[in-house]
């Protein structure tokens, strides 16, 4: 008898097709003996991989979102400061509201502060010093976050 099992072990059968080939044998529940798969220590061992490197990944790729952010907000402080010293060269006054800038086509609508997320900016009103009048306006801009910058500034203060 066991003779036989392993002559069946070994048994090879020839196909039409494709010529002598091995049968595999199989286990009492009905896999097959050289079946191959995962274990589960190489599934977890996987699995802490890549938790490890998402754990290395995840704060760079927040870094390079606060930079991006940090780099609009420049940008658009830049650009509304200057479209404030046109509109005041090009009508001989200071703006009275951010909205004025809207209205007279200097913006084409108020930009939304890539930090807070919102169109909240903090304009600064003073008088312009190179008109003759003492009228009011708005002088200068900044964002309406408190929260502080990755140079150690308050985005506030920029």
């Amino acid at each position: 008898m066991k003779a036989l099992r392993e002559n069946e072990r070994s048994a090879n059968v020839t196909d039409p097709l494709f010529g002598p080939r091995c049968v595999e044998p199989l286990q009492a529940d009905g896999r097959f003996l050289s079946a191959r798969g995962f274990t589960l220590l190489e599934l977890m061992i996987v699995i802490s991989i890549i938790v490890i490197l998402a754990a290395i990944a995840l704060p760079q790729y927040q870094r390079t979102v606060q930079r991006a952010r940090e780099a609009a907000l420049r940008d658009d402080l830049f650009q509304m400061r200057k479209v404030i010293d046109q509109y005041a060269a090009d009508k001989g006054q200071l703006p009275q509201s951010l909205d004025d800038l809207v209205r007279a086509g200097y913006l084409r609508e108020i930009p939304i502060d890539p930090i807070t997320g919102e169109r909240d900016w903090q304009v600064v009103m003073g008088t312009d010093p190179n008109s003759l009048g003492d009228e009011q306006g708005v002088i200068d801009v900044h964002s309406a976050s408190s929260d502080i910058s990755s140079e150690g500034t308050p985005y506030s203060e920029w």
